[in-house]
């Protein structure tokens, strides 16, 4: 059994097969919690299953749509029938936006940003909650932006479901708090499989994104935006709600 500070406890995260959501998994499990990698995919979501196991704690995929509401009921279902608990949900998982123009995008594109966004967080939250507050340490995060706040030119449609993230975790710390619920965001930039793919096909992108941000690099999805994620989850979070930690090297500072 690890001794970490998440010792104990049962974490979902979405999105988790790649990126991001991968690395805030084996943060999670670094840190002793059991984990749930919710994937779309099982060829995606196994190996991170497997690497989780081998940090020493129990790690299961479960394959899960998040813009369809039954698949994440089930999936929390079998969370917690297969491994007891839920404490932490962290949704993660994103439709990846491509840039656009209000006036000439494909309105496909808003329905699949919305729907796995806004409509995936409410079912989360919906599925989860019970069991959260079961918990006595409950812990509903969502991966935000900081386009949410301050808006992008490049992608219109992004900014606005980013920003109903946050309203939405606002309002659930507001209507979960007296159940011992914390609920917090998490707006981050790290190097991910899409954010190499920018910088193979646009080799100057990433220093031109280094030197805009104070620490001069680009965040790491285990170390660095994992390490928010251990600390939202831990006990030493446990007064923080409501809020939104942006994790880009000090890009941005508007908070």
């Amino acid at each position: 059994m690890s001794a970490g500070p998440l010792a104990g406890r049962v974490a979902v995260v979405t999105g988790a097969g790649q990126g991001v959501g991968r690395g805030m998994a084996l943060a999670l499990a670094s840190a002793g919690a059991d984990v749930v990698v919710a994937a779309r995919r099982a060829e995606t979501g196994e190996p991170v299953a497997a690497e989780v196991r081998d940090r020493g704690v129990r790690g299961i995929c479960i394959e899960c749509d998040v813009a369809d509401r039954s698949a994440v009921e089930s999936m929390v279902a079998r969370t917690v029938d297969e491994l007891g608990r839920l404490d932490v949900l962290i949704h993660n998982a994103i439709k990846a936006p491509s840039p656009h123009r209000v006036e000439s995008v494909d309105l496909a594109q808003w329905e699949d940003l919305s729907t796995v966004t806004v409509w995936g967080s409410l079912y989360c939250a919906r599925a989860a909650h019970p069991h959260l507050k079961a918990s006595g340490q409950g812990r509903m995060i969502f991966l935000t932006s900081p386009a949410g706040i301050e808006a992008s030119a490049g992608l219109p449609l992004y900014g606005p479901v980013k920003a109903a993230q946050r309203a939405m975790a606002k309002s659930l710390a507001r209507e979960w708090g007296p159940d011992g619920i914390t609920v917090n965001c998490i707006g981050p930039v790290a190097v991910t499989p899409a954010l190499g793919k920018a910088f193979a096909e646009h080799p100057e992108l990433e220093a031109r994104m280094a030197a805009r941000t104070p620490l001069r690099r680009l965040g790491d999805p285990e170390a660095d935006i994992g390490g928010v994620a251990v600390f939202l989850a831990s006990d030493a979070a446990g007064y923080v709600t409501g809020q939104t930690i942006i994790c880009d090297g000090g890009s941005f500072t508007g908070l």
